[in-house]
Formats: C-alpha cells, sequence, structure tokens
C-alpha cells in the first residue's frame, strides 16, 4: 500500500480544540485546522496542495465528502479551504442515499467553461472504505463518468483507493467482471440524487482518456 500524503491518516470520531472550546470534528482528517463549525482548513489551500498526478501515475484527491454521508462539503475558490455548503440558509445536505464512494477534488486542476466543463476543478469518486473528510489521498484511475449537469460538462474521475479490494481493477470493464453492480450503483446515484432528469450520464470512459482530461484540467489550473 502506497503511503497518503500526511494529512491523510484519518480517525472517526474525536475532539480537536479551538481555544477553550471542543469541536465535535467526526470524520474529519487530523493536522488540520477547524475554524468553524462550516469551515475546515489546511496548512495550505487545498486548491494547490498537491500536484494531481503522482510520478507513479497515482493522482492526489482532496476528500470532501467521506463514502456514506451526505452533508455537502466543498473546497472554495478562491479562498480553498473546506466548507460545508448553504443553500437556503442551511447548511446542505443531499437528500438521497449517502454518497457511493468518497467524493473529492483534484488540486491544480480547472476545466475551464471554454473547455466544456464548469470552471471548477476536477470532481472525483474514490471507491473504497470510507476517508476522513479533509485526507489528501493517492487512488488509481479507472476511467470516468460521463455526466451532463444543466448542459455542462461534469465528469467524475472514478478510482480505487490502494490497499482497498477494489485495488485490483484497473478500467470499468474490469470493474464490471470483478465487482459486478458496482458501477451501476455508481452510475444511479449520480443520475438519480438531484431528482429526476437533472443530471444525465453517457457512460464511462477508460482511464486513458481519464488521464487526458487531467492533464487538460491541470494546464487550466495556470
Amino acid at each position: 500500500m502506497r503511503a497518503p500524503l500526511p494529512i491523510a491518516v484519518a480517525f472517526s470520531v474525536g475532539l480537536i480544540l479551538r481555544g477553550t472550546a471542543a469541536v465535535c470534528a467526526a470524520e474529519v482528517a487530523p493536522g488540520l485546522t477547524v475554524i468553524d463549525d462550516y469551515t475546515i482548513a489546511a496548512d495550505k489551500s487545498f486548491l494547490d496542495y498537491a500536484e494531481p498526478v503522482n510520478a507513479d501515475g497515482t493522482i492526489n484527491v482532496v476528500v470532501e465528502i467521506p463514502a456514506g454521508t451526505v452533508a455537502k462539503w466543498e473546497v472554495t475558490k478562491p479562498g480553498g479551504k473546506l466548507a460545508w455548503e448553504f443553500k437556503d440558509g442551511k447548511p446542505r445536505e443531499v437528500r438521497y442515499l449517502g454518497y457511493p464512494g468518497n467524493y473529492g477534488m483534484l488540486p491544480r486542476t480547472l476545466l475551464s467553461k471554454e473547455s466544456g466543463g464548469d470552471g471548477d476543478p476536477l470532481d472525483a469518486i474514490v471507491l473504497g472504505a470510507a476517508i476522513a473528510r479533509g485526507a489528501v489521498v493517492r487512488a488509481k484511475v479507472i476511467g470516468l463518468l460521463k455526466l451532463l449537469d444543466g448542459g455542462e460538462q461534469d465528469d467524475k474521475v472514478l478510482a480505487v483507493l490502494d490497499g482497498s479490494p477494489l485495488a485490483e481493477v484497473n478500467t470499468p470493464e474490469e470493474m464490471d467482471r470483478a465487482y459486478p453492480g458496482v458501477l451501476d450503483i455508481v452510475r444511479t446515484w449520480f443520475e438519480s440524487y438531484k431528482g429526476p432528469g437533472q443530471l444525465t450520464s453517457d457512460g464511462f470512459a477508460g482511464p486513458e482518456e481519464t488521464m487526458r482530461l487531467i492533464y487538460v484540467a491541470r494546464a487550466g489550473f495556470n
């Protein structure tokens, strides 16, 4: 198992002390600063915390939403902190089943509107056991879930966590053969969690097309 980046050592439930107050930090990676109940910061901006691709071909993913949870956290622009998204004056929770994998973003990426994207960093879904919020982990790319959200490209990089039973898989086709139903679950979840017809999928692309997209998004970050 490859070692993750330093802040990726996770714990499930604990307390982080901020001054004299104890803040509940369920599923928050250690080494982070809890600014308030809705904001977490690392020692540098999550937007450019690391290169998206490592020398060994793995990618770095900032975990915004641990697998199985529904609280909608995201890395903010331009501040690069991790914040709980608000909607209608309330912290947002997905009104559906919990996320089918660890949802996050690739640092130092941006898929511009000129490139058909939404002007945000590339999103990723890392399959495997739940990872602490704010952790930065290395994962292996196996493909891309191709999505349109309101007519904008909103593809999700599909990756597997090192050390998980899924780590032997290299492509979507291999995932279907080795673990039938996994990709059906992922696709159905993303097509459904916002309501019928809100997101549409054109299926999965392979790792080669995915890596090309990542390098386009890396160039767009500069």
